[in-house]
């Protein structure tokens, strides 16, 4: 199995809680929770878990420290909504997940017109209270943007948005009117076409509405949405998979893709397809890089898992592909995609009698006819029987234009019969049709065989090129400064904290103390972190706890408690106060007092 280790500077955003009286506003608080993980999505070097899996605990109750360890996070972030009369309260608070300790709560009470700004504040404010407590990060001025400026266009949006998630037919189908109110009300609303564009991609592929008409208006939507920002994460992430599975252009999927990391680099549904596309190219190091970074942001997810093992399995270890797959198909025994990979695998480990029972498991109308066909051909030919009328229907299917299964699995057979010149005659279909089944078949293990023919490189070429290649990663935006300026600095800091002695007010932030100091917040983190090698937590806390040693020997203080004498330090908090003296002294106040009698 794939692993990921905790790293520091990372968060879990939980669903927030909807305690409105009216039940109705779930939709709000889910909408809130999305756009403050995706404010913070925009933080370099902070992991922030996806919504998928953040969501995930909505349904499943669990600990503090297991929901770290499940996501592997150091922090936690949980809040509540409620609405009344057009005001907003939100509470929230960070929570460690190592010993389950709460280290920051605030609340606020707004004006539901003020809800873009509200969102903004509110992340702001968790941003800030990471970097002083974990590490350097920059942080922008502003990380919440209005997306529209009708209130109510956005709230169909999110309503949109929750019952699209819901993934019935149902629910999509109010989706779908949510978002063309939404989109009634501003056509700018980039999201609400997107939505669209996803809700009715969702009924063509499940079969739950007119394929045809239902593609058509997707499409509809996406080109409005490309017309609106041609740079959308979002949006480049659905043009991928349109390039890949409707006109089988390998490259262009591969482009679509990148320009959806591009502008949006920690997406985890981009970073899966990217691990797709390389496991198809072979090239299993990117391939893996891009797995485990959505693994690393979006563990829970299905399609993580589905991925996972389809990583797995382009690589050979099938023993590990049938553990995972067991799972996903205990959690939906309909699930197609995870069910071929299953008959897949089984064929490799030449486990032919579960090959034929797990195909028998699946739905026939969530099986094309030729898709069938070709499976059936394939288990036969691969266990040594191959079946001659099988076979003979095979290829009379794979006759027509459009029976792309029936072309994929012909070109599987012939691999295996070892009739190389016929496969590739079929694979030339790749080309003319426009098969985006051929372009996964191509260079499936079932078709290893044709993998040492002298033309396979060529082919190989033809069907997986890369046209512009991976754009390389962004350098980080840290304000790096120079050696004299980052001294500079340093001495400016420690002057003013001599003299201005800014750690006894309880209150001090590293962005107050920036503006005392006439620095930005983000190069006063950077010098904490790198110049004096401690977060603005750490360095403001040692300086109390220097000053409480001070004071709690002077004979004139001894009237004065510990604790009295920790809050005139500037702790607001005897765990924090108790906890960190420790950590500075290796032993407690009271331990510290008696050792200097």
């Amino acid at each position: 199995m794939l692993s990921t280790d905790k790293t520091k500077l990372s968060i879990a955003v939980l669903p927030f809680i909807n305690i409105s009286r009216a039940g109705e506003h779930e939709y709000f608080c889910d909408g809130i929770t999305e756009e403050i993980i995706n404010a913070l999505s925009k933080i370099r070097r902070l992991k922030v878990i996806s919504r998928t899996s953040s969501f995930y605990y909505k349904d499943h109750k669990a600990s503090i420290r297991e929901i770290g360890n499940a996501l592997q996070v150091s922090v936690i972030l949980e809040g509540s909504v409620r609405i009344s009369d057009g005001m907003l309260r939100i509470s929230a608070q960070l929570i460690n997940t190592e010993d389950d300790s709460p280290f920051w709560s605030d609340s606020w009470d707004r004006r539901m017109e003020n809800i873009f700004d509200i969102q903004d504040e509110i992340s702001l404010l968790i941003a800030d209270q990471l970097r002083e407590h974990l590490g350097h990060m920059d942080i922008s001025d502003r990380l919440v943007e209005r997306p529209t400026q009708n209130l109510n266009a956005y709230e169909y949006y999110l309503k949109g948005r929750f019952h699209f998630l819901k993934w019935n037919p149902e629910d999509v189908s109010k989706a779908i009117e949510a978002f063309d109110k939404a989109v009634a009300m501003d056509d700018t609303l980039i999201e609400a076409h997107l939505g669209l564009a996803d809700s009715y991609s969702f009924l063509a592929v499940a079969g739950f509405a007119p394929r045809e008409t239902s593609w058509n208006k997707a499409i509809e939507s996406i080109n409005t949405a490309k017309a609106l920002d041609p740079g959308n994460a979002n949006l480049n992430y659905m043009l991928a998979n349109q390039a890949f599975f409707t006109e089988a252009s390998f490259s262009s999927a591969m482009n679509y893709a990148q320009k959806s990391l591009d502008r949006k680099p920690d997406y985890a549904e981009a970073h899966q397809f990217m691990s797709f596309l390389y496991a198809l190219r072979g090239d299993m190091k990117k391939s893996k890089k891009h797995l485990l970074y959505a693994r690393s942001v979006d563990p829970l997810s299905q399609e993580t898992k589905f991925y996972e093992a389809y990583y797995l399995y382009r690589s050979g270890h099938y023993s590990q592909v049938i553990d995972i797959l067991e799972v996903l198909l205990e959690e939906n025994p309909k699930n197609t995609p995870v069910l071929i990979v299953s008959v897949y695998t089984r064929i490799k480990e030449r486990q032919f009698e579960k090959a034929i029972e797990t195909l028998d498991l699946i739905p026939r109308e969530l099986l094309t006819p030729d898709e069938e066909l070709g499976l059936r051909c394939l288990i036969s030919v691969t266990a040594g029987h191959p079946d001659p009328a099988l076979i003979s229907d095979l290829e009379v299917q794979a006759r027509e234009s459009n029976a792309h299964h029936a072309h994929a699995y012909l070109f599987m057979v012939y691999s295996e019969m070892g009739k190389n010149d016929e496969a590739y005659a079929v694979l030339d279909r790749l080309f003319e049709n426009h098969s985006s089944i051929l372009l996964l078949g191509f260079s499936d293990p079932l078709a290893e065989k044709i993998f040492k023919d002298d033309r396979y490189d060529e082919y190989h070429s033809r069907v997986y090129p890369l046209a512009n290649g991976e754009t390389k990663p962004q350098k980080s935006s840290e304000p790096i400064l120079d050696e004299r300026t980052a001294r500079r600095f340093v001495q400016k800091l420690n002057e003013y904290i001599l003299a201005e002695e800014p750690y006894l007010n309880p209150s001090i932030t590293l962005r107050l103390l920036a503006e005392y100091i006439n620095i930005h917040p983000n190069q006063l983190s950077w010098v904490l972190n790198q110049c004096i090698g401690q977060n603005f937590n750490e360095f403001i806390n040692q300086l109390r706890v220097e000053h409480f040693k001070k004071i709690v020997v002077d004979p004139s203080n001894s009237h004065i408690s510990i604790l009295g004498l920790a809050y005139e330090s500037g702790f607001n908090s005897k765990t924090v106060f108790n906890t960190h003296f420790k950590k500075v002294e290796g032993m407690t106040p009271s331990q510290y007092l008696k050792s200097r009698k």
